[in-house]
C-alpha cells in the first residue's frame, strides 16, 4: 500500500513538474499570452479594453402588464426555462415595446456577460456604414485593396463579401490558434500569417480570421481606433450604456473583432432593433437599410448565413460551424418563423430577430454545450396571435 502511494505521488509530482516546465517554456516564448492565460484561471481579464461611450438615445418603451402583446403564461415559461439553464438575462421586445426584462439572481441591467461572437454581427453593420461613407468602395473589393499583407499571394483575390459570408477560403487556426488570437499581445502577425487553402466563395467555414482582418481593415480605412469608429458611427446612436472592446495590447491597439464586445443586455436589444427599423433610430439612418437586407440574404455557400449573421432559412438539426472543430449548435426543430435571423455567441448568447412579428429576444448566460436554438424563439412565437 505504501509503495502504491509513493508511486501515485511520484506520478502526480511528475505531471506537475511537466506542466510547470511547459508553462515556463510558453512564458519564455509568449509571456503576455501565458500571463493572461494563467490570470483567467483566477478571474483575471483577457487583456486591455478600449471604451465605447453610449449616447443620448430615445428611451425604450416598456409595456404595462395589462398591455402586453405576449401572453403572461408564455413569458413565465420562458423565464422558468431560462432558470433551468442558470441564465443571466432575458429580454423580449414585440410590437414596439419591451414585453419582458428579466434578470436572474446575481445579475441586473448593468451586468455584462461575455457574448462571444455576437460582436461579428455588429462588425458586419460597421462594414456597411464604411461602404456608405466611401471609406470602402464596394463589398466586392478585394480585401487586399486595403490590407497590403494580402496583396502578394492568392489572398489578393479574396473579396470583402466572401469574408462577410465566411467563405473566403482562408486557412484558419484550430484551438491553439484561437488562444493565440484571443490572449496574445500582438495578434496581427499571427492573423496575417494564415494563407489560402482554397479559392474564395466555394466553401463555408466559420472562422475568426475573416472578422479579425475586417476589424483591422476598418481601423485602417477610418484612420482611427476601431472602438472610436464604432462609438462615433453606431454605438452613440443605439446605446445609452457604454461598452468596451478587447484589444491585444496598449502598444499595438489591434481590436479583437471576432468576439469580445462587452455591453449590457439592453444595448444588444437596441442593436437587434435596427433590423426591425431598417437601420433607423428616430430620424437618423444609422445603418443603410439596403445593407441590412443584404446582411440577411442567404449566401451561396450556406443558405443559413448572410453577412456575419445567422439565418433560419433551412432546418439543420446539428449546425456545424466549420470542419476543424467539433463545436456545433443543436436545433431540435425548425424555427416557427421563416424570417428569423440571429446573432450567435457561443454557448447560448443570442439575439433572435423576427421582422414579420416585430420581435427581438435577447438571452445571455453561462457557456452551455446543451443550448437548443429552437426552444426559446418557438415558445414565444407559438404564443403570439
Amino acid at each position: 500500500m505504501r509503495l502504491l502511494k509513493r508511486l501515485l505521488f511520484g506520478v502526480i509530482g511528475g505531471l506537475l513538474a511537466v506542466t510547470l516546465l511547459g508553462l515556463l517554456g510558453l512564458f519564455i516564448v509568449q509571456p503576455t499570452l501565458t500571463t493572461r492565460l494563467a490570470g483567467l484561471v483566477f478571474g483575471g481579464e483577457q487583456g486591455p479594453h478600449q471604451p465605447i461611450a453610449g449616447g443620448n438615445v430615445p428611451p425604450l418603451v416598456v409595456a404595462a402588464e395589462s398591455e402586453r402583446t405576449i401572453p403572461a403564461e408564455a413569458l413565465d415559461k420562458a423565464v422558468a426555462w431560462g432558470g433551468t439553464l442558470e441564465s443571466h438575462a432575458l429580454l423580449i421586445w414585440q410590437g414596439g415595446a419591451l414585453q419582458l426584462e428579466h434578470y436572474y439572481p446575481g445579475h441586473d441591467a448593468e451586468s455584462i456577460t461575455a457574448t462571444q461572437s455576437m460582436h461579428k454581427s455588429v462588425l458586419g453593420m460597421l462594414v456597411g456604414i464604411a461602404i456608405e461613407q466611401g471609406l470602402i468602395k464596394s463589398v466586392d473589393d478585394t480585401a487586399a485593396t486595403y490590407i497590403t499583407e494580402w496583396a502578394g499571394d492568392e489572398r489578393s483575390k479574396i473579396t470583402i463579401r466572401q469574408m462577410l459570408q465566411q467563405a473566403s477560403g482562408i486557412d484558419f487556426p484550430g484551438f491553439t490558434g484561437l488562444v493565440q488570437m484571443t490572449l496574445g499581445g500582438d495578434v496581427a502577425p499571427y492573423t496575417f500569417s494564415r494563407g489560402s487553402s482554397e479559392p474564395g466563395g466555394k466553401t463555408f467555414e466559420y472562422n475568426n480570421i475573416n472578422p479579425e482582418v475586417l476589424g483591422i481593415l476598418i481601423q485602417r480605412v477610418s484612420g482611427m481606433p476601431y472602438s472610436q469608429y464604432l462609438e462615433e458611427n453606431l454605438w452613440q446612436y443605439v446605446s445609452e450604456a457604454s461598452g468596451k472592446v478587447l484589444i491585444d495590447s496598449e502598444k499595438h491597439g489591434i481590436p479583437i473583432t471576432f468576439c469580445c464586445l462587452d455591453a449590457p443586455p439592453r444595448s444588444w436589444l437596441r442593436v437587434g432593433l435596427l433590423h426591425l427599423t431598417g437601420g433607423q433610430v428616430g430620424d437618423r439612418q444609422v445603418v443603410p437599410a439596403q445593407w441590412l437586407r443584404d446582411m440577411v440574404t442567404p449566401s451561396p455557400a450556406n443558405p443559413n448565413y448572410g453577412y456575419f449573421t445567422w439565418l433560419g432559412t433551412t432546418f439543420e438539426k446539428v449546425r456545424k460551424y466549420n470542419s476543424k472543430s467539433a463545436a456545433a449548435a443543436f436545433h431540435s426543430e425548425p424555427f416557427a418563423a421563416p424570417d428569423l435571423v440571429y446573432f450567435d455567441g457561443f454557448g447560448g448568447q443570442r439575439v433572435y430577430i423576427v421582422p414579420s412579428k416585430q420581435l427581438v429576444i435577447v438571452h445571455t448566460g453561462p457557456l452551455r454545450q446543451d443550448w437548443d436554438d429552437a426552444i426559446l424563439p418557438n415558445l414565444i412565437l407559438r404564443a403570439m396571435p
